[in-house]
């Protein structure tokens, strides 16, 4: 309560003890120890020892002073209520560097628009449930590898029964799922049960309330249909719905479907980039009320350069599937719509005379296609049909949609306010959200032997790669066959090479710079494929920031998930007396990694991805060589331009090493995995070098020279104009002294302390 009253300022406070932000009335702010009864609709406190409540209504945000977040919604797609509770500190997830097609839009669309939702099915549910209660029961003390149990010390500790409010969902879909760690007969015995059946008593275990007890059998029944029990499940009187999510594409047509928990709810995101991004590197001492974690020298700051989103809405050719272009299309006002098919009234009756597929579409989208057949408008777009070219519809539809923050300031209104309460920074002070995360996307094909197109399958869903093999991608920007592009092949340094004016090197510098000092881990995801094999488009550049918010930021740490097994490092392979560096792709996740982190959303995490995903090397070897083969050819191509052109004379001493070996193999005999040119690319050696410190005096000469040019500037302002207008006058003074005590400040000191910390400046060199 109290650190919610230092913002009596314009929140305001009423006797009942609960706060309105004048802002945005939909905020409610309420005390930490404030308690919601769904089945009532109040959230209740007591306050000077007597009980306070207020209405819990749909469409308000109740927050707490810990910047916990809590709202009440339906059911998509059922007749039920819940309550969705949201973390104060969110993740900025940033995705730079990601080629065309990687998923940059992607990554912050809500999960919401792609879910799925069923039934529950039984099959026979005397049966199922009695199969149900025999896990209930079991003694689960039995499951641990000898080894791990001495590792781990589990023999401590009892195993809580499964239906023990002590035990989370969470720790029994851990429990219930095979692992490494546990016996090989107890693996063999959770195979034997059937899927529906877990997912059965993962249900049941949401459900759950403690006073029931080992009495919940009561609580839930199927009706009788034509006089035999029915196969939907029904949690008293009303009927469960499950929740599905796509990953991934089974033969040409099939979906790859899985159920996520009972519990789960999708991330609430605020989109804060797309194509052109602003940043900024600040050096962590300047930096107020920063994000708690690890210490870091420095945080990165990005921010958005346009108003416009240029998306290209893939998954909008299934009708009602991709709900936030739907309703985009089909607004009223001015609208930018690029390679989507023109549409007659005639063609409009005649999708409507089909109505199963015509009812799939989103209300906007039916509303505005029914406009049109009873009005008088000549043509008119639908988010379903992309433009005909050459008899085939256009792989690249686009439209530019107005930025979400923007056109409902709500959502990011409320995450920073979170933020701000999760951090106690007052009122007056500027809540700084840095990249939390970096996850760029790749954009992977499959070989296409016809149009000459290698493999660039080659990666997993997940890697990770240490900042030598990261920039070596980095400076080719490799790019497979995107609906985006007409071809595969480099988009040029840090993938800005058509768009940017600026020498690569400069870039290539600065970037690096700032990986050294944030600290980011430079993980990647893949879309279009994974290995030749397996299709995902974009399901995972979706999925992704679902599982990252879920984890803490030692969990996403690459030495924690390196020491703990989850990530595997990919070794070069020696093949008929040949090297193939395969060691460039990094590391890659593994099934402990999924089991872990997939298990905060799905029921079966094992089964999400398995061998053939997690190794593309397993689906077609030769076409996985030929991959790799493909991505060195291509570092070499790349790098070989860079000594043609002079760029390798202004690339700071680590990227040169290393595009030196991308081009010929070597620099001064030694390979990327030489220990003497890994050490280049770690803090301390930037920290020592003097070609680090070359750049911040660069930029210290720079600023001297920039306050040098603003002193005559304002030394040469007309007097008559600060004379006959005494505001601008004062303006022009408190200027000059800025520029003076800053000039002053330079000429006593040429420390480059001041500097320390920042990308510095490109010198000439």
């Amino acid at each position: 309560d109290d650190l919610v009253r230092d913002y009596a300022s314009w929140i305001d406070f009423r006797e009942e003890g609960y706060g309105v932000d004048r802002r945005h009335p939909q905020l409610h702010y309420i005390p930490e120890d404030a308690l919601a009864d769904l089945r009532e609709q109040t959230i209740r406190w007591t306050r000077n020892g007597r009980p306070q409540s207020i209405p819990l209504l749909p469409g308000r945000i109740y927050m707490a002073p810990s910047g916990y977040k809590i709202r009440m919604e339906k059911h998509p797609s059922a007749p039920s209520w819940r309550l969705i509770g949201t973390t104060g500190e969110g993740v900025f997830c940033h995705k730079p560097c990601t080629v065309s097609g990687g998923g940059k839009s992607e990554i912050s669309k809500s999960l919401w628009d792609y879910m799925q939702y069923g039934p529950i099915f039984v099959a026979d549910f005397e049966e199922d449930i009695k199969q149900v209660q025999e896990i209930f029961q079991r003694d689960y003390t039995d499951r641990w590898r000898p080894e791990i149990l001495a590792e781990q010390s589990y023999a401590t500790y009892p195993s809580r029964p499964i239906l023990s409010p002590k035990r989370s969902l969470g720790s029994v879909i851990k429990l219930l799922t095979p692992s490494d760690d546990y016996r090989d007969e107890y693996n063999t015995w959770l195979n034997s049960i059937p899927k529906r059946i877990l997912s059965l008593a993962f249900l049941i275990k949401r459900f759950h309330k403690p006073e029931w007890g080992d009495n919940w059998l009561e609580h839930f029944a199927v009706d009788l249909v034509n006089g035999d029990p029915g196969n939907e499940l029904k949690l008293h009187d009303r009927k469960l719905v499950g929740f599905y999510l796509r990953v991934g594409f089974h033969g040409d047509r099939g979906w790859r479907l899985f159920k996520v928990r009972q519990d789960f709810a999708p991330a609430a995101k605020v989109q804060t980039e797309d194509d052109i991004s602003s940043s900024v590197t600040a050096p962590a001492r300047f930096v107020e009320h920063a994000p708690e974690g690890h210490p870091v020298d420095a945080y990165k700051f990005v921010i958005n350069c346009e108003y416009r989103l240029f998306q290209r809405p893939d998954e909008a050719i299934h009708r009602g599937f991709d709900r936030q272009a739907e309703a985009d299309l089909a607004r009223s006002d001015v609208n930018f719509i690029s390679n989507f098919e023109p549409l007659t009234r005639a063609d409009v009756a005649e999708m409507m005379e089909k109505v199963v597929d015509f009812d799939a579409f989103t209300p906007p989208m039916k509303k505005l296609l029914r406009s049109v057949k009873k009005g008088e408008s000549g043509y008119v777009v639908c988010s379903s049909n992309p433009r005909q070219v050459d008899g085939r519809p256009s792989k690249n539809p686009r439209y530019l949609q107005d930025r979400p923050d923007m056109t409902n300031p709500l959502d990011r209104y409320v995450a920073e306010m979170g933020t701000r309460l999760f951090r106690a920074i007052p009122a007056e002070k500027p809540v700084p959200l840095p990249v939390g995360a970096v996850i760029a996307g790749r954009r992977n094909n499959p070989p296409d032997p016809e149009r000459g197109i290698r493999s660039l399958a080659v990666y997993s869903p997940i890697h990770y790669q240490e900042l030598p093999e990261l920039f070596m991608d980095y400076v080719a920007s490799l790019t497979g066959k995107s609906p985006s592009t007409t071809g595969a092949g480099s988009e040029g340094a840090l993938t800005k090479g058509p768009f940017n004016a600026l020498r690569p090197a400069a870039d290539l510098n600065a970037a690096l710079v700032a990986m050294i000092l944030t600290g980011h881990a430079g993980f990647s995801t893949a879309a279009g494929h994974v290995g030749p094999r397996q299709r995902f488009d974009h399901d995972l550049s979706l999925l992704v920031p679902e599982i990252w918010c879920r984890m803490t930021p030692e969990e996403r740490r690459p030495e924690f998930l390196i020491e703990n097994g989850m990530l595997e490092r990919v070794e070069d392979i020696h093949r008929g007396g040949e090297r193939i560096p395969a060691g460039r792709l990094g590391y890659r996740i593994t099934q402990r990694f999924v089991l872990r982190f997939f298990g905060r959303v799905f029921d079966h995490p094992d089964k999400v991805f398995d061998e053939s995903i997690l190794r593309p090397e397993t689906q077609d070897p030769q076409s996985f060589l030929d991959g790799v083969k493909y991505i060195c050819e291509a570092h070499q191509r790349v790098a070989r331009q860079y000594f043609e052109d002079g760029t390798i004379e202004e690339l700071c001493p680590p990227l040169r090493g290393l595009v030196t070996i991308m081009a010929r193999g070597d620099y001064e005999g030694r390979t990327e995995h030489d220990p003497e040119i890994r050490r280049l690319f770690t803090r301390q050696a930037l920290l020592e070098s003097e070609w680090y410190e070359r750049r911040l005096r660069t930029a210290r000469d720079r600023e001297e020279s920039l306050l040098r040019r603003l002193e005559g500037y304002i030394n040469h302002y007309p007097e008559e104009r600060l004379r006959t207008d005494p505001a601008l006058g004062a303006t022009i003074a408190a200027r000059r002294q800025f520029v003076a005590e800053r000039l002053a400040e330079f000429s006593a000191s040429r420390s480059l302390d001041e500097f320390s910390g920042t990308i510095g400046a490109q010198p000439t060199w």
